[in-house]
């Protein structure tokens, strides 16, 4: 009786360690970095799909933005510690040490990068090593010092779905921009609306987030604003470039003509409520945009 309460107690210890593993990971982002990887990959794709190099691409892929995902929660570890939202993260509540969690992130970056190397070609290979530089060493220490910081780890963000495409392709054509062009605008709303929704947080954290530095809203209103008229031409540019039927532009412009409603009532009210709105709102058009790319592939 006595070993089998040891050998289920050790069970559930490695369940538990393993679990904070895969969280130090950012699963979630990780998922969307994949469909959107998924999502480049099969637009690009012309005639029979290359199934071995997609589940090689997705792989590597996910490897890295795993290791990725890892390196910024070490980065921000003390940062997480200060604020509630992530607080209860596994190195803040020293679930997993942070030499322990450095080692982690660095070896699963790195895996992510060779395999992405020898399953793909050295282009998609030196987007990946952008990402993670871009995203560690510029984006998440700037985030301490300049609200713009936002811009700048917009890039990194947007790769995944330029990275899909470069893996089938070889090559930064208009239409993998065209696709960046998307993700990248996509963020802003996103991200801004997180940041009204946690700007207490962030001030403590010392991040310094738009709604933390001008906290009447009426700048981080005009860039909600801003980015998502701009994102109403680009979501229709997968038309117009031949990649979908001229048809995928109707849902296209509803989508993001959508987005912008609820972006000007995240911009006029300036509540917490409406933020959360528009968060869902972001949450749902990127999924919906991407069935409608799958539906009307040319």
């Amino acid at each position: 009786m006595r070993a089998n309460l040891q050998s289920t107690a050790a069970a559930t210890g490695l369940a538990t360690t393993l679990t904070d593993f895969y969280e130090l990971t950012k699963p979630s982002i990780v998922w969307l970095i994949l469909m959107s990887t998924l999502m480049g990959f099969y637009l690009a794709t012309t005639g029979p799909m290359p199934y071995a190099l997609l589940l090689n691409t997705i792989a590597a892929t996910a490897l890295l933005a795993g290791g990725t995902g890892a390196l910024n929660q070490w980065w921000e570890r003390a940062a997480d510690a200060r604020m509630r939202r992530t607080l209860g993260r596994p190195l803040p509540a020293g679930r997993i040490q942070p030499a322990t969690a450095l080692v982690f992130s660095i070896g699963l970056s790195l895996a992510g990068l060779a395999y992405l190397h020898a399953a793909t070609n050295a282009l998609s290979f030196w987007l990946g090593v952008f990402v993670l530089l871009a995203y560690n060493l510029v984006y998440t220490p700037l985030k301490f010092h300049v609200w713009w910081s936002t811009f700048l780890g917009a890039f990194p963000g947007a790769v995944p779905l330029l990275l899909g495409w470069t893996a089938v392709r070889n090559e930064l054509s208009i239409e993998g921009w065209a696709l960046f062009g998307v993700l990248f605008l996509w963020q802003f709303p996103h991200f801004y609306a997180i940041a009204w929704m946690y700007r207490e947080d962030y001030e403590r954290a010392g991040i310094r987030m738009l709604p933390v530095i001008e906290p009447d809203g009426a700048s981080t209103g005009r860039q909600i604003i801003a980015y998502s008229l701009a994102l109403i031409p680009i979501s229709m540019a997968p038309a117009w470039l031949g990649m979908t039927s001229v048809w995928f532009a109707v849902p296209a412009f509803l989508l993001s003509a959508g987005y912008l409603y609820y972006g000007i009532l995240s911009a006029r009210r300036k509540t917490g409520t409406q933020a959360r709105v528009l968060l869902r709102a972001s949450v749902l058009y990127l999924p919906l945009l991407y069935l409608f790319l799958l539906i009307f592939k040319a």
